[in-house]
């Protein structure tokens, strides 16, 4: 039995470690892809997770799968294509931590998943399904996660869903935010940035919070504000949790992903439905989630960097 089966990215990213005096930047790899940070925490805290996606037959693709079986996520799901070559990110970063992204991706393995090549019985066995945009910024992989989804539903799964907006994988900024808000539409428990809620919606946290639920039929919604920590809401509770001070950020790539994670960790722990959760319940869950993304984000990359659970539970108490 699975706990989190997950469908989407598995990727390198490429970041900056300085820049020679030509001014070309020096790059160190980092396994990354926010559906498999995202399985990285769950795994990291001692869920059963697997992901469902494709990368190249090449040097990174072998690396990308031994890095996923070593973190304690299922390879079964991951396909290796020889007609395409991994999908690759370079990530640049400002004094702050912040990123600007760079995809050699036309096409990337990730896209070039078909719904046939999807090992269902995955699905079957899990508690939860999880998807996020890049799966749908190219066909087949769109269709792929379209049906995957229609597949989990009507299996009775758990949907989670992150909106993870990537500009520059976009052809049309119309196109993709038809796509993100399709992808509302499916989901019970939902992650997304203050910036994707501005970019969908113009509302600020908490408005696009309330909107998200009364409009696609949320269950359950985090908005994650960066530093300043993440609104969280559902029907019977709402609240904000901070994000822990006094820590260097040196890479924020992965955060996000691993707040996700973390969140839906919780929920899975407390064994209750996410619209049945209190107002305590949340508070606990979005702190203990913003706790390990800040800490993840004071380490380079995404996949390595998620902390132990006595690390979190160190720096809560």
């Amino acid at each position: 039995m699975l706990d989190v089966v997950a469908l989407g990215e598995l990727l390198i990213d490429f970041t900056c470690t300085g820049q020679d005096a030509d001014g070309y930047p020096a790059m160190q790899a980092h396994p990354g892809g926010a559906p498999a940070n995202f399985l990285a925490a769950l795994a990291r805290f001692g869920a059963k997770t697997a992901l469902l996606g494709k990368v190249g037959t090449d040097a990174f693709g072998r690396i990308l799968t031994a890095t996923l079986a070593n973190a304690g996520i299922g390879t079964r799901g991951l396909i290796a294509d020889d007609s395409v070559f991994t999908t690759l990110a370079f990530v640049t970063l400002d004094e702050t931590g912040n990123r600007e992204f760079s995809f050699s991706r036309k096409p990337g393995a990730d896209t070039r998943l078909s719904f046939e090549e999807l090992d269902l019985s995955l699905i079957d066995e899990a508690k939860v399904f999880h998807f996020g945009s890049l799966s749908l910024t190219d066909e087949p992989a769109r269709t792929a996660t379209q049906k995957a989804a229609a597949y989990a539903k009507s299996k009775g799964l758990l949907i989670t869903y992150d909106p993870n907006l990537r500009r520059p994988l976009w052809n049309d900024l119309a196109e993709a935010k038809k796509q993100l808000l399709w992808g509302l539409a499916q989901a019970d428990v939902v992650k997304i940035s203050d910036e994707e809620v501005e970019f969908l919606f113009g509302l600020g946290a908490r408005e696009g919070a309330e909107h998200i639920l009364k409009t696609f039929g949320t269950k359950l919604v985090f908005v994650t504000c960066g530093a300043d920590g993440c609104f969280f809401k559902n029907r019977i509770a709402e609240g904000h949790a901070d994000t822990p001070k006094g820590i260097r950020i040196v890479d924020t790539t992965g955060a996000g992903d691993i707040f996700g994670g973390s969140a839906v960790y919780g929920i899975l722990r407390s064994g209750k439905q996410p619209q049945a959760l209190s107002q305590a319940e949340l508070e606990q869950i979005t702190t203990f989630a913003c706790t390990a993304a800040t800490l993840s984000a004071s380490r380079p990359g995404g996949i390595a960097s998620v902390p132990q659970l006595a690390e979190i539970n160190a720096l809560l108490h």
